[in-house]
């Protein structure tokens, strides 16, 4: 016995308006649902960063000819830092962990502003603190102003200690919070607050982006 339900088929001529109504009725419900993601805008451009060369927390000399080929994340820290920086390195670590399935394809890279302070054997301790990949995760330190030139300049992240004070006063020394995103030629591709989770969690899907596209 058929089981066939008899069917009210509107005439021909009115099908496909029909069809389409039920699929743009199909893709408004997916996207309630978060099962069909907007069209991706690119990552915008957002200058190319100068040429520079740092040390490394092992000794070596490292800079952009070193990250050539790769994206990379950037952030800025010192090691004396007892309110930012830490929560600053941790979400770094997150980051860190969170895009591991990317190997060496993306360099993470933290820039000391207090680099008279942060030699490489302290950048050391507080990378193994931290617990950094030293295949991944660079330190690094140097010439104090080189590195503002390229922090602000470059970057144009805040970076600088109060007119006066004297070197020991850490409370003395500003710099950002923000992430900064850079692919693999050197160009800033984004921004992105490191006190909002959601801003992070974007900053690892933009680095994933880059990653696979090539860019």
């Amino acid at each position: 016995m058929s089981t066939d339900v008899p069917t009210l088929n509107p005439p021909r001529s009115t099908r496909p308006f029909l069809w389409a109504g039920l699929g743009v009725s199909l893709c408004l419900v997916l996207l309630a649902m978060g099962l069909v993601l907007p069209r991706k805008e690119p990552l915008p451009r957002l200058g190319r960063l100068p040429a520079f060369t740092f040390t490394r927390q092992d000794g070596e000399s490292f800079g952009l000819k070193q990250l050539e080929g790769r994206p990379w994340v950037a952030n800025f820290i010192f090691t004396r830092c007892p309110t930012i920086c830490p929560v600053f390195t941790r979400k770094m670590a997150g980051v860190q962990k969170q895009t591991a399935a990317l190997g060496r394809e993306l360099a993470l890279v933290s820039f000391s502003v207090d680099p008279k302070y942060d030699t490489p054997e302290r950048l050391t301790d507080y990378a193994r603190k931290h617990g950094a990949d030293p295949s991944r995760w660079s330190f690094l330190t140097g010439d104090y102003q080189q590195l503002k030139d390229t922090v602000v300049g470059g970057f144009k992240i805040a970076m600088g200690r109060e007119e006066g004070a004297d070197e020991s006063d850490i409370a003395s020394i500003f710099h950002g919070s923000h992430f900064v995103l850079v692919d693999r030629t050197g160009e800033i591709r984004g921004y992105y607050n490191s006190e909002h989770d959601d801003d992070v969690a974007r900053l690892v899907l933009d680095a994933d982006r880059l990653v696979k596209s090539g860019e």
